[in-house]
């Protein structure tokens, strides 16, 4: 398990982008917590990688097992990397799977895989850049599954929250794809229904994940978006179900409920 002081204070470094730890779980063994700049960022469970503690990692991998096959391998494109959670939460759930995963922070990277290394069979690769740069770069219609969880310590940098990026990602799905996002949030949920009116713009099918107190304002927390290009793509039903089982129950919403959450809010449109 480590020693006390280990768990405690747990193992550090500096990446590129700000100071790292990694701090053990003493409840749970095989969990590890990664912080970056003393904000929570992934929580991984090295003994079963199906195993997902952090809510919006159980949104995201709601919206994964309700929109595609259970066990079938899918191919996905990750961005942002993080201590690699939902990579290997696909690995593990859908083995056979084609996975990249964009990082922009190599030391990072590097100080996850030495202390929780990723399984060499998993076919999890990583490409390091710009998400927005990579996305430009990469071939149209290429992915199943893209997860979005591009983050400056607690804040979603606007190179990724535009129009302009939600046209690229749309591009990069095939048909029948679907583009999870995870956006973190506080009432009254300004930057979330902005980024639903911006997606509305790339995507003809889309819904949103949340946890009713989120949306009554009375909390920080994560909005899960699941968006497709073709119109009722989304699993509506399966999503409602499996967010409603969940131990922070959350509801989907979507149609005219979401019509009147985004009421007057505009797309995001990047400042020159």
């Amino acid at each position: 398990m480590g020693s006390w002081r280990e768990i405690i204070e747990g193992i550090a470094e500096n990446g590129e982008y700000g100071a790292a730890r990694l701090v053990r779980d003493p409840r749970r063994k095989g969990g590890w917590t990664l912080l970056v700049e003393e904000v929570q960022q992934s929580y991984v469970d090295m003994e079963n990688p199906a195993h997902l503690f952090f809510e919006y990692t159980r949104r995201l991998g709601s919206v994964v097992d309700a929109a595609f096959p259970e066990g079938e391998p899918i191919r996905v494109l990750h961005l942002g990397g993080g201590a690699f959670t939902m990579p290997r939460y696909v690995a593990a759930t859908r083995p056979g799977s084609e996975q990249l995963v964009v990082e922009r922070d190599r030391r990072l990277a590097a100080f996850v895989q030495r202390i929780l290394p990723l399984p060499p069979e998993a076919g999890i690769d990583l490409l390091f850049g710009d998400a927005r740069e990579t996305v430009a770069e990469l071939d149209a219609g290429s992915y199943d599954l893209i997860i979005g969880d591009v983050y400056d310590a607690a804040q979603m940098p606007e190179s990724v929250s535009d129009v302009d990026f939600a046209a690229a990602v749309a591009r990069l799905l095939a048909p029948g794809g679907v583009y999870a996002l995870n956006v973190a949030d506080l009432a009254p949920l300004a930057f979330s229904r902005a980024q639903g009116a911006t997606l509305r713009t790339a995507f003809a099918d889309l819904c949103l994940i949340v946890r009713p107190e989120l949306l009554r304002g009375r909390r920080f927390g994560n909005v899960v978006f699941a968006c497709a290009v073709e119109p009722d793509r989304l699993p509506i039903a399966r999503l409602a179900a499996l967010a409603g089982r969940d131990r922070q129950p959350a509801q989907v919403v979507t149609g005219t409920n979401l019509d009147l959450l985004m009421e007057g809010s505009q797309p995001v449109h990047r400042q020159p």
